[in-house]
């Protein structure tokens, strides 16, 4: 299979190239007349579409959330009880009553399992769509898939990055697995960090448009001098990866285009208050702005609950992580579900009122589901026995929503206990074959890694044809 190449159409050697050779250097109207170029040319090829990406670290429990089991033993069902939605034959958990009220909205998929229980192992494997080398620990040795379609439309140039992931307390790249690995440091996401519902929440590098007017000249000459370096004795590749950083660079710096996306003081409070003043509602609506700003691909982190002004239980847990020793998992799911319930319902239901639900596909999961059979064990925070349910792999649950996809409806099924699936088996490859034929990505293309071998976007899978 031939290596895939995305060569940008105005790149920025090439406008510092005109920069010297023009007399004086590039002037700042240079660079909008080339921006307007380079839009002009995108626009045949532009595939406008998107990905929301909801990610939920720790892995959330399935059969307490979207496949629950009320005729398990107890031992297995829990003490939450289902309730019916706005489609017959589709129930979620009763502390989700927003999803009940907009389950036409999105589809439910049961039926994903693979055989990594670690946390490293199970992120890579979901995020990769590869089946990683080691089993532990979150460093990548394949691109996530935010990196691959950062690297598929780099030719984009929309003054806004490509690739957005909103991570909680500056944890970045392979803290998630979300690294690029052989695809270079230069497809790693834009990372946006902190609460946005904080009064004092910013985006470090949005500096004022009319701040930048005066120095651009100036700065484009200098990096046009320093662009004289010969590039050829850098062969680790490290120059290469700094133009990358540098074009994206001038580009949020030239353009409001980006911070007006991040400005959620344009939204009315009406809206704002629909997706929570809390930090994953207000990251969910930042991440609908960012859509419609043009970002290709926004990972919402959606791991801590117990900030905001939300009290941090005793017995509550950071994460999805709810084993008895981290957390009493009942208290914390009620806790928990509610600020998710709000904030997903919220995003699902702006995507469709704002006509995005063609363009933007949702996604929400974690790396893995929960043992059916309930764990008891001695809380380390509280010293005392809690409920909990340790990793399970072997069965998942997740929604997806918009993309002009099929919903109100659920693929796959798990057995009577919800221990793996019982019809329609899928593998978090399958998961990405279908987010690829959104985006118009064919991932039988590939890349080469650091030994110079081809490797494919996607070793296997295939859409999921139940939602198109």
């Amino acid at each position: 299979m031939p290596s895939r190449f995305c060569p940008g159409p105005v790149s920025r050697r090439e406008f510092l190239a005109a920069g010297m050779l023009g007399v004086g250097g590039m002037t700042l109207p240079d660079l909008y007349r080339m921006r307007a170029q380079a839009a002009a040319l995108e626009k045949a090829s532009d595939p406008d579409t998107s990905i929301i990406f909801v990610w939920l670290p720790g892995g959330p429990p399935h059969i307490d959330m979207y496949d629950m089991k009320p005729n398990a033993p107890t031992e297995i069902r829990g003490p939450f009880n289902p309730i019916r939605t706005n489609v017959p034959g589709i129930d979620v958990c009763e502390l989700m009553p927003r999803h009940a009220a907009i389950a036409d909205k999105f589809s439910v998929v049961r039926s994903i399992s693979h055989h990594f229980a670690d946390h490293g192992g199970g992120h890579k494997r979901l995020m990769t769509g590869v089946v990683p080398a080691t089993p532990v620990d979150t460093v990548n040795d394949a691109p996530c898939t935010g990196s691959i379609v950062a690297k598929c439309r780099e030719h984009l140039n929309r003054g806004i990055p490509n690739y957005v992931s909103m991570n909680p307390g500056g944890r970045v790249g392979d803290v998630f697995a979300q690294g690029p690995a052989y695809l270079g440091m230069s497809y790693t996401p834009f990372s946006v960090v902190g609460d946005p519902s904080s009064p004092t929440f910013s985006v470090p590098g949005l500096a004022p448009i009319a701040s930048v007017g005066n120095r651009a000249d100036d700065r484009f000459k200098l990096l046009a001098s320093l662009d004289r370096v010969d590039r050829q004795i850098d062969s680790s590749g490290a120059m290469s990866t700094l133009d990358q950083f540098q074009q994206r660079g001038v580009n949020m710096l030239t353009t409001d285009k980006a911070k007006r996306a991040f400005d959620l003081s344009r939204e009315t409070d009406a809206v704002r208050n629909r997706y929570g003043r809390h930090c994953w509602g207000q990251r969910a609506l930042m991440a609908r702005r960012l859509v419609e700003a043009g970002v290709s691909f926004v990972t919402l982190i959606m791991e801590n609950p117990y900030q905001s002004g939300v009290p941090h239980l005793k017995q509550g847990v950071y994460n999805w992580d709810s084993h008895a020793v981290n957390c009493h998992i009942w208290d914390d799911l009620k806790v928990r579900l509610p600020i998710y319930d709000q904030a997903v319902s919220a995003l699902i239901e702006d995507v469709y009122a704002r006509g995005l639900d063609k363009k933007t596909m949702i996604l929400v999961t974690g790396e893995f589901g929960r043992t059916p059979r309930i764990e008891s064990s001695k809380g380390t925070q509280t010293g005392v026995m809690h409920p909990g349910r340790d990793h399970w792999p072997q069965a998942m649950s997740l929604i997806m929503a918009g993309a002009g996809m099929k919903t109100g409806q659920v693929v796959g099924s798990t057995n009577s206990k919800g221990e793996h699936p019982k019809d329609r088996p899928l593998t978090p490859n399958d998961l990405w074959a279908t987010v690829y034929k959104h985006l118009g990505i064919d991932f039988n293309d590939t890349f080469l890694d650091h030994r110079g071998r081809p490797m494919a976007i996607l070793p296997s899978g295939a859409p999921i044809a139940e939602l198109f």
